[in-house]
């Protein structure tokens, strides 16, 4: 027999956002070792998304995938809907993970980018938590931002304005969707490389923090197990950086 303590979440169903890839497959994987249902939800990555589900479904849970670009506001009020739907229920868990990283200065930033992030990084998680919160199931939330709000990323300027949002719109979230709705935010540091890159950008900045070295997507999916199982833990984020945070820009 299998002990609870070893599928904390067993019972409870998942919508992970960009959960096809990257940390979102990660963060899905982890939910579902601990007992969850998994919605995993992509924009393109279809082929993908598909094929985590039947992975996660080898694993003896349920999964379904949604379709749905969180650049459309109707489009992320709409995939809350289907999710439940499609999991013959309501929601109990909410990871935010999807969003986008362009890169671009202040000094040339584009409106029309900035409004671009800000919708999917910042106002889509807003509008998925808040349909959460209204379903009246109570859950938790759990937000991926980056532990570069401490400082300063001048390469990616509507990416990191964006990423302040939602840290902002977190501990909003915690205060007014209490007390039936737990609100928390993972920050990852060097984990992954950005697109195009590959593991020589990890080594050549692992020096940049304490630890002196990079993590994995299961650090982060880690901290979004704690997170959605710690009944009395809400308005927090952890940084999963090696200390990065704690040191600021000036150290890359």
């Amino acid at each position: 027999m299998t002990d609870d303590k070893e599928r904390p979440l067993l019972g409870q169903t998942a919508l992970v956002t960009g959960g096809a890839k990257r940390l979102g497959r990660a963060i899905a994987l982890t939910l579902a070792h601990a007992g969850a249902d998994v919605v995993v939800h992509c924009r393109g990555s279809l082929t993908e998304a598909k094929a985590l589900a039947e992975e996660l479904r080898g694993l003896g849970r349920q999964a379904w995938v949604e379709q749905a670009d969180l650049g459309d506001a109707a489009q992320a009020e709409a995939l809350f809907a289907s999710a439940c739907r499609s999991a013959g229920g309501g929601l109990d868990i909410l990871v935010n993970s999807a969003s986008i990283f362009p890169q671009g200065r202040l000094d040339d930033l584009d409106p029309a980018e900035l409004d671009r992030n800000i919708r999917i990084n910042a106002l889509a998680p807003f509008i998925l938590g808040r349909a959460l919160a209204r379903s009246r199931r109570g859950g938790c939330i759990v937000n991926l931002l980056d532990s570069r709000i401490m400082d300063h990323d001048a390469e990616h300027a509507a990416y990191h304005l964006s990423k302040r949002l939602l840290a902002t719109l977190t501990r909003m979230m915690a205060l007014e969707f209490a007390p039936h709705v737990r609100v928390n935010a993972v920050a990852p540091g060097l984990i992954l490389p950005p697109p195009g890159e590959d593991d020589a950008y990890l080594e050549r900045l692992k020096r940049t923090n304490p630890l002196e070295r990079h993590g994995g997507p299961d650090d982060v999916a880690d901290a979004v197990l704690f997170l959605a199982r710690s009944a009395f833990v809400t308005g927090q984020t952890i940084f999963v950086d090696g200390g990065r945070h704690m040191r600021g820009a000036v150290y890359g």
